[in-house]
């Protein structure tokens, strides 16, 4: 009786590191907005790029020490396209985009959190992590919203896209501009980010 022919070494290899992949779960693309040459939105001398990088690396930092594998669109002051950004994202299959930014408006008034998403399962994300903010942050909870912003578009993965607060708004920016608070965002958006990771 001819014995049944054995699978090639390459191929055992490469099922192994797929279901390594599969059972360590999809990875978190994490996209601070702007930088370089383009720094969002300025107010009051504080740049958006900065706050964009910081909160970025805090929520890195949470997601990492709850086991979750990251990716970084960018670690420092440097200007990544849109097409990059997304290039990134959809290098990893199944990934989890979440680019943060900080708003700005003519109405210097206007205040609040948001969360934006293209998908159904972006909504889902997105909702995450604006139940969180709101839950925790003294502001107005301004909700989700769907938006084709080119960077959720053209990420192949699940994607949502969170403004932080106001920076056109001084009481907001102020309270943006300090390390507690950038903090509290980090802690939220990293529980949001991880409670979608873990139902999936």
């Amino acid at each position: 009786m001819n014995s049944p022919p054995r699978a090639p070494f390459a191929t055992l290899i490469f099922l192994f590191l797929t279901l390594g992949a599969l059972l360590a779960g999809p990875v978190v693309v994490l996209d601070p907005g702007h930088g370089g040459v383009d720094n969002g939105a300025r107010w009051y001398g504080v740049a958006e790029k900065t706050l964009n990088l910081d909160v970025a690396k805090r929520v890195e930092r949470l997601l990492k020490a709850r086991g979750i594998p990251v990716v970084m669109t960018r670690r420092t002051d440097t200007y990544v396209t849109l097409d990059q950004r997304a290039a990134i994202a959809n290098r990893h299959a199944g990934s989890i985009f979440v680019s943060i930014h900080f708003n700005a408006h003519t109405n210097r008034t206007i205040k609040g959190i948001e969360t934006f998403y293209v998908s159904n399962r972006g909504r889902n994300l997105a909702s995450a992590i604006q139940r969180r903010l709101a839950r925790r942050i003294r502001t107005e909870d301004r909700g989700c919203k769907r938006h084709h912003y080119a960077v959720l578009t053209k990420t192949r993965g699940v994607a949502a896209l969170v403004e932080c607060g106001f920076i056109s708004n001084k009481w907001e920016c102020d309270r943006c501009n300090t390390t507690w608070f950038r903090d509290i965002l980090a802690q939220e958006i990293a529980s949001g980010i991880a409670a979608y990771y873990n139902a999936r």
